[in-house]
């Protein structure tokens, strides 16, 4: 019987470093993890849901590299198409990409400092991998915005697996994950529009934020849940959409809820009063909730649950990945009293 995957993710890794209490500039230590809009869902369905998934990606050959691919492979995503890229010596044509994240707290709100440039993953062409091979393979494929604008080349190998994706009828869903710093010197919001019009044309799932479905459809503010109606009538392919959502009151004290729509209903998650000690890949872990569910045969409104537990789970530990458990994101839906297990 062939291998099969659960889900198979596109995106670039990155090496996050992350101060802890201290700011960026005054910072004296950093703890490490690997983390990326893309990779983060596969890195859960293996890690939280114990589903088979797997990454592609982009790594330069050196020991920062070798240190993301040892992470990848601690967190139980398959690696065998993070491609290792030979090193120049210094990261003149090729390195690896840092994201240092200040967590933020109280007033004092989260601040990230990506320094990526000429990354591996930013280099990934369209023919660097067998397509036919990895999509007969699994039945879901995730992608997303963040891995699309980093450069022309990323943008076109997000594509060519799309419609590779599609070709065989693999499910597509697409995470829009709208970052200004990645189009701060390539044309702003209009282009990355542009961008992600194309992909919401080609994919079968669409998640985003409430700011993210707002730039989408060119609103100035998305109002939950009508702006989920608005984008499935103007990109009749989507099967539906999720969006998470949140009221930031503090840098550590957020109101969390998911929405999903499909062509039949609008589904939305309870609400938790959420206290906040990393909200950086909440998101993500929202997609990576609701997919699973969907993998176990939950019903919508229940994979809805499982996303929103799940992403804010990630969001009660440090770093970008998900440190929670099957059982913990099942406790929280079934609303047990969260006391202490010794």
């Amino acid at each position: 019987m062939r291998e099969r995957f659960d889900l198979v993710s596109l995106g670039e890794v990155m090496l996050r470093l992350d101060p802890g209490e201290r700011r960026i500039a005054q910072a004296r230590n950093f703890s490490v993890w690997e983390g990326g809009g893309e990779y983060n869902p596969a890195r859960a369905f293996a890690s939280c849901f114990g589903l088979r998934s797997a990454v592609v990606t982009a790594l330069a050959d050196n020991p920062v590299g070798r240190l993301i691919r040892n992470l990848i492979a601690e967190g139980g995503t398959d690696s065998r198409w993070v491609r290792m890229i030979p090193f120049d010596g210094i990261g003149e044509s090729v390195r690896n990409g840092l994201n240092f994240t200040e967590r933020g707290f109280g007033l004092r709100a989260p601040v990230g400092c990506s320094d990526r440039g000429h990354s591996a993953a930013s280099q990934m062409k369209a023919d660097d991998f067998d397509w036919d091979e990895i999509f007969s393979m699994t039945d879901r494929f995730h992608t997303g915005g963040i891995f699309a604008s980093l450069s022309k080349t990323s943008a076109q190998t997000a594509a060519a697996a799309v419609a590779a994706a599609r070709d065989r009828g693999v499910s597509v869903s697409f995470d829009l994950n709208y970052r200004p710093s990645l189009w701060k010197n390539r044309g702003g919001k209009e282009a990355a529009v542009s961008l992600f019009e194309t992909f919401a044309e080609q994919a079968d799932f669409l998640f985003g934020s409430e700011e993210d479905y707002a730039l989408l459809i060119g609103e100035t503010e998305a109002v939950f849940p009508e702006v989920l109606s608005k984008v499935l009538k103007r990109f009749p392919n989507l099967k539906g959409c999720g969006a998470s959502h949140r009221r930031v009151l503090t840098a550590s004290d957020h109101r969390w809820q998911c929405f999903f729509s499909d062509r039949k209903r609008t589904v939305s998650s309870r609400e938790y009063e959420l206290p906040i000690l990393d909200r950086v890949g909440g998101g993500d872990g929202f997609v990576a909730g609701f997919l699973a569910a969907s993998v176990y045969g939950e019903e919508v409104s229940e994979a809805v649950e499982w996303g929103a537990a799940h992403g804010a789970l990630v969001m009660s530990t440090p770093g970008d990945v998900s440190f929670a458990s099957a059982e913990e994101v099942k406790a929280l839906v079934a609303g047990k009293e969260r006391r202490i297990e010794r």
